[in-house]
């Protein structure tokens, strides 16, 4: 059975792996909007453009933290699946983001960190993070994708 306004669904994920040719953040998020394009046909049920927008933020903040704090980019990987997108970035630092904590202001004089791990937590689900043998890790997520109602 077939979605309306969705590709086919392959028998098996498709995941495109853009290691090689994402290097940074910009080239990521162009690669984003490419694989979420060819799962939501933009003519007919285009993505919700608000889900899209949050993906490339999840996919911009997670590059350039592997870019600035994890030892460089090792890999990117995007599974398109039928209710959004999987993504996978590895980098080569072991070191983990620190724990996001609840709603309020941090404790007085203390900053755990930039804006960009708990905008991560905030817009993406079944987030996990692996230590890679031989270093490094590998943060996972899904991040929800919507088809935009269009009016009749």
């Amino acid at each position: 059975m077939r979605e309306e306004g969705l590709a086919p669904a392959p028998s098996a994920p498709v995941r495109e792996t853009a290691a090689a040719s994402v290097k940074t953040a910009a080239a990521a998020r162009a690669h984003a909007r490419t694989v979420v394009d060819a799962r939501w046909d933009p003519s007919t049920r285009p993505a919700r453009e608000e889900d899209v927008i949050d993906l490339l933020l999840v996919v911009s903040e997670l590059v350039a933290n592997a870019l600035r704090h994890g030892g460089g980019l090792a890999g990117f990987e995007m599974t398109p699946v039928r209710d959004g997108i999987r993504l996978a970035v590895r980098d080569h630092s072991d070191a983990v983001p620190a724990p996001v904590g609840g709603p309020g202001p941090g404790p007085a004089g203390h900053r755990v960190g930039g804006y960009g791990w708990p905008l991560v937590v905030r817009l993406a689900r079944d987030i996990t993070i692996e230590k890679e043998n031989g270093g490094g890790k590998t943060i996972t997520l899904f991040v929800p994708i919507r088809t935009a109602d269009r009016p009749d």
